[in-house]
């Protein structure tokens, strides 16, 4: 007679940290990838308009990221605070961080938009742009600044989906309104089919349109049906305290180190201009192709905020010390890859990039050179310096990091090298990379001295989103370092 057996529940798969690392890490890193690979493709559309064009866009770009990425700071501290919520099981602590931070994004946005867009030629002018390009960047600036709302509310629901497990929904967003801007900006820009010939401010309304459609998008997917967290506002001023002093005890020093990080990438425009709109041009062709490779890396960074912000607010001190060694060591695995491929991409220069001239593309053979070659300092300091700091609460450190780094090392060798010294444009790129291990030896020494102890107990214990802002001491048990 046959054996019956009776069905048995398939024991669910075991989720290994190097899984659960993946499972946020590839979704970020796909979108992002994602985003700039159409971006470039954006830039080589405008490419066909002149190497005057390519500078004007990527000079306009550089001073609307300023704004962009400070204000972008809300996004960080929202994914931080949400991290430790949901590590903790505070559902109502998330709905009042997210609600309260899309309020404050709101009404910073609306004047980060205005200012730029009423005196856009000008700002051009006064920063640094010569005349041929702020006449050819202001219509494009006048329209991306308007997209800055639109865009630090994407950064702030992206966070908050990120940090709670939804890593995937952020990506389906972004893959959405990439591929529409692309299509968008190359029918406004040259003229295709019905749409106007409108030459490089066609790029400027493909941009802002689908920054008010992925925005959109992220609203649905964070407070729809199947929504992650509930609109609700804090009831009274004590509330609103509890709330909002956490999200800036976080999103200020935050905002100071990007507007140093921003401010000198900016600068360092400001310096290739100097040297002409054909140097100008080759730097925006290697800041955004080194961004194609770099962001393969870029889930790290999210990981480490989601994953160590999770350990902090269960209280669980070691747990954020290992996930702080695993990730620093994918680090080094995934800059080395993409590092190598973005060396590659100079066979793409004379195909992609013909109508700027041998010039540009001769100098963008350098830059692409000598920063593949530091393409994992790159990485460990963007995972150290916006993930593993900022989670411990060192924003000091990160400070100090990006201060020391473009303001004492970084733009000073840029401009004696680069206008002072034979090397032109040469010494300008060795000049950034320098300032890039200029960072990682400040960010190394500042991880060390986190005490994931005394964070991981004052955030747990007190039920508070916010740990203490003295997540560094002095002299770290020399048992227990944080080997980064």
């Amino acid at each position: 007679m046959p054996r019956l057996t009776l069905p048995t529940r398939r024991t669910p798969a075991v989720v290994t940290p190097r899984r659960e690392i993946a499972q946020i890490a590839v979704p970020v890193s796909a979108e992002f990838v994602l985003m700039l690979v159409l971006n470039f493709v954006n830039q080589v559309v405008v490419g066909t308009l002149g190497a005057t064009a390519i500078a004007a866009v990527g000079f306009a770009n550089s001073l609307s990221f300023i704004l962009i990425i400070t204000l972008g700071c809300l996004g960080t501290s929202v994914s931080i605070l949400v991290a430790r919520a949901f590590g903790a099981g505070r559902r109502t602590d998330m709905d009042h961080t997210v609600a309260a931070a899309l309020l404050v994004a709101g009404a910073l946005g609306v004047i980060a938009s205005l200012l730029p867009f009423a005196w856009a030629g000008d700002l051009l002018r006064l920063t640094g742009a010569s005349p041929t390009v702020a006449a050819a960047g202001t219509d494009y600036f006048r329209l991306i600044a308007l997209a800055t709302l639109p865009t630090m509310l994407s950064a702030i629901l992206s966070g908050v989906l990120r940090s709670v497990g939804r890593a995937a929904s952020p990506m389906v967003a972004t893959t959405v309104t990439v591929v529409a801007n692309s299509v968008l900006g190359y029918a406004l820009v040259t003229g295709a089919g019905p749409a106007p010939e409108l030459g490089a401010a066609g790029a400027g309304w493909a941009t802002l349109v689908t920054a008010v459609v992925k925005a959109g998008i992220l609203v649905g997917q964070t407070y729809g049906p199947r929504g992650v967290v509930a609109w609700h506002l804090p009831v009274d001023r004590a509330e609103w305290r509890l709330v909002v002093g956490p999200l800036f005890v976080l999103a200020l020093p935050l905002g100071v180190t990007e507007l140093f990080w921003t401010g000198g990438t900016f600068l360092y425009n400001v310096v290739f201009q100097r040297l002409g709109d054909e140097a100008l041009a080759a730097a925006q062709i290697v800041h955004t192709l080194e961004g194609v490779f770099i962001v393969g890396s870029i889930g790290l960074m999210s990981a480490t905020t989601t994953l160590v912000g999770r350990a902090v607010g269960r209280g669980d001190a070691a747990d954020a010390q290992a996930w702080v060694q695993r990730l620093t060591r994918a680090g080094v695995g995934t800059g080395a890859l993409f590092g190598v491929f973005f060396g590659a991409s100079v066979l793409l220069l004379e195909p992609l990039f013909h109508d700027a001239g041998p010039d540009v593309r001769s100098m963008a053979v350098l830059g692409i050179a000598v920063n593949a070659a530091f393409q994992v300092v790159k990485v460990r300091n963007m995972i150290l310096g916006a993930g593993v700091l900022p989670s411990g609460n060192d924003v000091r450190g990160v400070i100090l990091g990006d201060a020391v780094g473009a303001f004492v090392v970084g733009l000073p060798l840029a401009v004696l090298l680069g206008l002072h010294t034979p090397l032109g444009v040469l010494g300008v790129f060795v000049a950034r990379v320098v300032e890039e291990v200029a960072k990682l030896a400040v960010f190394t020494w500042r991880a060390r001295r986190l005490r994931w102890d005394v964070l991981a107990r004052s955030g747990h214990d007190d039920g508070s989103l916010a740990a203490p802002t003295e997540g560094v001491a002095p002299a770290p048990p020399a048992e227990a370092p944080v080997n980064v």
